[in-house]
């Protein structure tokens, strides 16, 4: 997921989109511990589109105060 694509996108759309990315890595993790085979590429792809969500989601939060 790219961030140009996160700028065009409303807040209750980045929560949802953070949500569901949130559950596919809870997935993840636990297929891992289960002993599944899990690609740890993916694993880390998914916390950065995270971490990308919520940045645009603190951007949107700062310009809402001003």
């Amino acid at each position: 997921m790219k961030f140009a694509d996160l700028l065009q996108k409303g807040s209750n759309e980045l929560y949802r989109i953070c949500t569901d990315l949130k559950r596919a890595h809870m997935n993840m993790r636990i297929s891992v511990k289960t002993g599944q085979d899990v690609k740890t590429s993916a694993m880390r792809v998914c916390r950065k589109d995270i971490a990308r969500v919520m940045t645009r989601l603190a951007q949107l939060k700062k310009q809402e105060v001003k």
